[in-house]
């Protein structure tokens, strides 16, 4: 059986989610025959390399006040840390995020992306270190057990892993995503936005239940 999850490492939706969904899965009983697949998502595309803070910026874009969207911003903290996750608050900036998801198509090659993927929510949201630094990128490619000079050349050209980023995010479209996270168990059962850990368990059941007769 196969899950996809399309996610943006700025999302903290993502993050969270993401760890439920794990923890569902690590007490599935069939969970080693689930390949997990993660897929990208830009929830800005245009966005720009700034330094924007990230609560100004969100607080812009849906039209919310700053104490608006810090008053989610403490909320999405509250969560996390209910799974054990590091989360703090002010720091983060707001940024493209396009970088980000070809150094993970290239990870994905070396079979090192969910080292990378890990890294880069515990560095955006719990250490609150820019991810849309170059230099930034490469440490955390080195330390997921990635070669520096082909990460730099990943991000050196604009060209590569750009097809991977675009054909993820045009299967998102395909599947009537509108937001992240977004899981798709199977191409037939999808489940999105930030769910308790027990919906991914019923999920995961019922598209195990529901495979094709022979199948494993």
């Amino acid at each position: 059986m196969r899950v996809e999850i399309w996610t943006d490492i700025a999302c903290p939706w993502c993050y969270i989610g993401k760890a439920r969904f794990e923890r569902a899965l690590a007490g599935f009983e069939h969970r080693d025959g689930v390949e997990v697949v993660h897929r990208s998502f830009e929830l800005n595309p245009d966005a720009k390399q700034g330094t924007t803070p990230i609560i100004d910026a969100v607080a812009a874009q849906y039209g919310r006040t700053r104490e608006q969207q810090v008053a989610r911003e403490e909320h999405a903290a509250s969560e996390a840390r209910t799974e054990g996750l590091g989360f703090r608050i002010g720091g983060r900036v707001h940024g493209n995020t396009f970088d980000v998801h070809r150094l993970l198509h290239f990870a994905k090659e070396r079979g090192l992306q969910k080292k990378l993927l890990d890294l880069a929510f515990q560095v955006n949201f719990a250490d609150e270190r820019s991810i849309y630094d170059t230099e930034t990128l490469v440490g955390l490619a080195v330390e997921a057990g990635l070669d520096e000079a082909e990460a730099r050349a990943v991000l050196a050209d604009r060209d590569a892993y750009a097809r991977e980023v675009r054909a993820d995010e045009r299967a998102a479209a395909e599947l009537g995503a509108g937001g992240v996270p977004f899981f798709v168990l199977d191409r037939k059962y999808g489940v999105s936005g930030l769910q308790p850990a027990e919906l991914f368990t019923r999920a995961l059941e019922q598209a195990w239940e529901n495979q094709p007769a022979g199948r494993p």
